[in-house]
C-alpha cells in the first residue's frame, strides 16, 4: 500500500453539485439545463405522479358503479387454539388475559378462535366469534366457548 493509492471512503466526499444559471461560461446559464421551452422549463414546474397532460385522469374515466363491503366489513384479531395451549394455570380466557400474554394488541377489537392445532387444556374462553371446528374441540377438551 501507497500513499498515491489511498482514497476516501466511499460515501465520505460529496460531488459538488451544478451551479445553474451563473452565466454563460458556467455551462449551465441561459436555460439553466432546462431545454429550451415547455412545461418543465417554466419556474414552479411540477407535475404529479398521476397528471396525464391534460388528458381525462383515470379516476374520473373509470365508471363508479357497484357496491363494496369493504366500509361494513368487520376485522378480528384472530387467535388459533395451539396458542391458547400456551397459557398454563388459567381456567377461564377473555380479551384481557389475551393482551396480558401477548396474543392480540387492541382491547377493542373484536376476537375470533380459530381451530387451528389441538386443544389439551379445559378452559372456558370468552371471545365475540368461534370457528366451529374450535368450538368443536373447546368442547371436546372438557371447556367452554362463551360468545360475548
Amino acid at each position: 500500500m501507497s500513499l498515491s493509492k489511498l482514497t476516501p471512503a466511499k460515501g465520505s466526499v460529496r460531488k459538488k453539485t451544478k451551479r445553474l444559471g451563473r452565466g454563460t461560461a458556467s455551462g449551465q446559464g441561459t436555460t439553466a439545463g432546462r431545454g429550451m421551452n415547455g412545461q418543465k422549463s417554466r419556474s414552479g414546474s411540477k407535475r404529479r405522479p398521476w397528471f396525464e397532460g391534460g388528458q381525462m385522469p383515470l379516476q374520473r374515466r373509470v365508471p363508479k358503479r357497484g357496491f363494496s363491503n369493504k366500509r361494513f366489513r368487520q376485522e378480528f384479531q384472530v387467535v388459533n387454539i395451539h396458542d391458547l395451549n400456551l397459557i398454563e394455570g388459567v381456567k377461564e380466557i377473555n380479551a384481557d388475559k389475551l393482551i396480558e400474554f401477548g396474543l392480540i394488541k387492541e382491547p377493542n377489537k373484536p376476537v375470533k378462535i380459530l381451530g387451528y392445532g389441538e386443544m389439551t387444556n379445559a378452559i372456558s374462553i370468552t371471545a365475540d366469534a368461534f370457528s366451529e371446528t374450535a368450538k368443536e374441540k373447546i368442547e371436546k377438551a372438557g371447556g367452554k366457548a362463551l360468545v360475548l
